[in-house]
């Protein structure tokens, strides 16, 4: 009897496996992961199916539908409050066709009539995220990937606190997975206070009960729809440094005002939409002060979307690099098309430096870039580590005239399975404040050369690759 019921076990198992590698066969983004995932859920099925349904699925369903119906309540609320900012649309002349593609993969327009300011490190980016917060006078809307009860999540949580019992609607939605240490008296403290506390919540209904693979990884503060901050950092201490595990830690963030605030506006709106069902009432009139405008488009990317947003975004600004592509980022692990690219812009001329972390903070991402690298580093591109503490800016500098900052790491989960925004701005003076910021950074750092990782251990080029193949089920 029971030798029956484990064969039938067994059986069951073994057909979900193969049923499980259909659907990765019809719904992998990438051949990469379909095989990969093909591979495990026919050779371990016991291990590998549930491990599938858990992180394997495609596309967040829910939240596409949510996004892609054309007579939805958000749309229509959009169409009224889009003409507003006609009046400020605008590309700069000399290169409208690059410009173009990048505000058909935002489905934003891009803007004039904007200041971004770059911040750089903890102490500058929370004075300014505080600040912002104490000068609201309608609404705040806050969304962090990472919220902590530690120090500075404690004084973040008093600032939200006193503005809501000042009569401001205060909005914070934060990740589920991200923030799962966050406690229970945490967030009822803020409710209690009438703070309207949300989890982003992938898993939300039945058929997403094992959906937690899509997280929203967008950092993003609206201040009274005038001023907005988006960029790398989290509320949590170890930001600020505070953490010996991390040592310093350097991390870049971003102010905006003027009618770019209104695109990373819409990102959290459609977020809260997803996460409460209910549509915010929100100023929708563009806010400009500015005496030196730039140009700046928003460029929320995701899981639900038609492509795959930020892969396109990295790869078009790569193939549009002339003279320098520097790009900073926490996790490299790179698809191929973007590794190719990066490769191609090195061998017609190109400064192409990538400057990642020392000190490792998820290991099996950490490994897999010294399986690529001896390749691109062969093909002109020069790997930077940095050395006093743990790197997690993101941001890429294109010549001198362009420069992206925000959420987006380069890998995988970036590209393909996190909800990320990214602001991209084609201006000059900022290039060059972003140029200054990394000539600094490099300084700070220790080139990577071929013959170190040539010299490694055959274990850990055993280890890196073994660690690289499972890069696309990241």
């Amino acid at each position: 009897m029971t030798s029956g019921i484990i064969g039938i076990l067994i059986v069951v198992i073994h057909v979900l496996g193969v049923l499980s590698a259909l659907m990765a066969l019809m719904s992998s983004r990438t051949s990469q992961g379909a095989v990969a995932w093909i591979v495990t859920l026919l050779t371990f099925p016991y291990l590998a199916v549930p491990i599938y349904w858990i992180f394997g699925r495609p596309r967040f369903y829910g939240y596409t539908s949510a996004r892609s119906e054309r007579d939805s309540v958000l749309r229509q609320v959009l169409l009224r409050f889009r003409p507003r900012l006609e009046p400020y649309f605008s590309r700069p002349s000399h290169d409208v066709a690059r410009i173009q593609a990048v505000e058909r993969l935002a489905m934003m327009p891009m803007s004039t009539g904007n200041r971004a300011e770059l911040l750089i490190d903890g102490e500058a980016t929370f004075k300014s995220l505080l600040a912002g917060i104490d000068s609201a006078r309608e609404y705040i809307l806050v969304q962090f990937f990472i919220f902590r009860a530690d120090e500075i999540g404690t004084l973040f949580k008093q600032h939200l606190i006193q503005q809501a019992e000042r009569g401001v609607r205060v909005c914070l939605l934060y990740d589920e997975i991200g923030s799962r240490s966050l406690s229970g008296d945490y967030l009822r403290e803020l409710s209690e206070a009438g703070v309207e506390v949300t989890a982003f919540n992938s898993s939300r209904g039945w058929r997403h009960r094992f959906q937690i693979n899509f997280r929203n990884h967008r950092k993003i503060l609206v201040v009274d729809g005038r001023e907005g901050w988006t960029g790398g950092f989290n509320v949590a201490d170890e930001y600020l440094g505070r953490v010996p595990r991390y040592g310093p830690w350097r991390d870049t963030h971003l102010k905006l005002t003027g009618p770019s605030v209104m695109g990373l506006q819409e990102a959290f709106w459609e977020d809260w939409y997803w996460a409460t069902g209910n549509i915010l009432s929100l100023e929708w009139e563009p806010s400009v002060t500015c005496n030196e405008c730039q140009h700046v488009v928003i460029v929320p990317s995701g899981p639900a979307d038609r492509c795959e947003t930020a892969s396109l975004l990295i790869q078009h600004v790569i193939h549009g690099a002339h003279e320098r592509l520097w790009v900073t980022s926490p996790y490299f692990v790179p698809d191929q098309g973007v590794q190719d690219a990066l490769k191609l812009a090195a061998l017609r001329g190109v400064d192409v430096r990538v400057m990642i972390p020392e000190r490792p903070d998820h290991l099996l991402v950490f490994l897999s870039a010294f399986s690529f690298l001896p390749e691109m580093i062969r093909h002109g591109v020069r790997i930077f580590r940095y050395q006093p503490g743990f790197l997690h800016q993101k941001a890429v500098l294109v010549d001198d005239h362009t420069a992206l900052l925000g959420s987006v790491n380069l890998d995988n989960r970036s590209f393909r399975l996190n909800f990320e925004i990214t602001a991209y701005i084609p201006d000059a003076a900022f290039a060059h404040d972003v140029e200054t910021m990394l000539l600094h950074d490099f300084e700070s750092c220790r080139e990577v050369t071929l013959q170190e990782l040539d010299d490694r251990p055959a274990w850990r080029k055993l280890v890196s690759r073994a660690a690289y193949l499972l890069a696309p089920i990241q």
